[in-house]
Parts: C-alpha cells; structure tokens; sequence
C-alpha cells in the first residue's frame, strides 16, 4: 500500500479525479444531460434509459467503460491512500470506505454497461447500488477531508519547531 500513500501518486490521483469530473461535467449533454449514475430508484433509472436515444446509449456505454472505469479507480483510490497515510495504525481501517467505493462504482458501471450496450436490462440492483456507492463516497470523502486536515496540522507543527 506505500505505492498510493506517496505524495506524487496523492497528487496525481487527486489532479485526475479533478478532471475526470469535469469532463463528466462536460459530457453530460452527449448522454441526453443525465448520467444513470445519479439516478437509483427503479423507476426513475428506466424513466432516464427510455429516454434515451441509440446515439445516447452508445455514448453513454462508451463514457461508462472508458471514464467512469477511471473515475472510481483515481477518487477511491486516492481517498484510501489518504487515509492509509494520515490515520496512522488505524489507517489500514480507514481506508476500507475509499476501497469499498471503488469496488461498488465499479459494480454499478458493469450493470450500467450491460444495460447499455443491449444485452440486457439489469439496473434493477441499481435501487441499492446506488445509494450504497453514495453513502461509501461521502464516508471515503470525509475521512480523506480529515487526513487532509491531519496532514496539514502536522506541516504546520512542524515548521514552527523547526
């Protein structure tokens, strides 16, 4: 676990969660302006996919497998690698939420990508997935904020005793 406890991969992980949500941000209308990633109750999840056009389905199966393969990867990873640094002997604890998250979005994306690509209709388990992704995110995140604010009492503690 070093390897994502080191300043340039923190830095790194956190630059590339940065743009990835600005390019999400930026694709937003090429998928008919809702991710199915926003959306978990059933009927609001088939509500956005009926909506949908082909053109939009397939942008959206292409952005799924390609940025939001990414995206869980650089903001779960960096969350854990956060904690694993800061939180000291309960670091290995900490992190769990930032892997957690990972492994969930990644799940939700193989039932988005199923969907979209046409093979089949699976975003039922979409109505937890969702929100457990949700929940793991926003636990990860806080935990990341406090190493944050962990880590910057310790620079400045440390350069008022030196």
């Amino acid at each position: 676990m070093n390897f994502i406890t080191r300043t340039p991969i923190l830095w790194t992980l956190f630059v590339l969660t940065i743009a990835l949500t600005v390019a999400f941000s930026l694709s937003a209308p090429m998928v008919g302006g809702q991710f199915l990633d926003m959306v978990s109750a059933p009927e609001d999840t088939r509500a956005v996919f009926d909506a949908m056009t082909p053109s939009e389905r397939s942008m959206h199966f292409w952005l799924t497998i390609l940025l939001d393969t990414a995206y869980p990867f650089s903001f779960g990873l960096f969350f854990a690698g956060m904690a694993w640094r800061f939180f000291g002997k309960w670091g290995p604890f900490a992190a769990i939420p930032g892997f957690a998250v990972l492994i969930v979005d990644l799940t939700e994306n193989m039932l988005q990508a199923i969907t979209l690509s046409g093979a089949a209709y699976v975003l039922e388990p979409k109505a937890w997935v969702s929100p457990l992704k949700m929940n793991l995110f926003y636990a990860a995140a806080l935990i990341a904020l406090v190493a944050a604010g962990i880590a910057l009492y310790r620079l400045f503690t440390k350069k008022k005793q030196a």
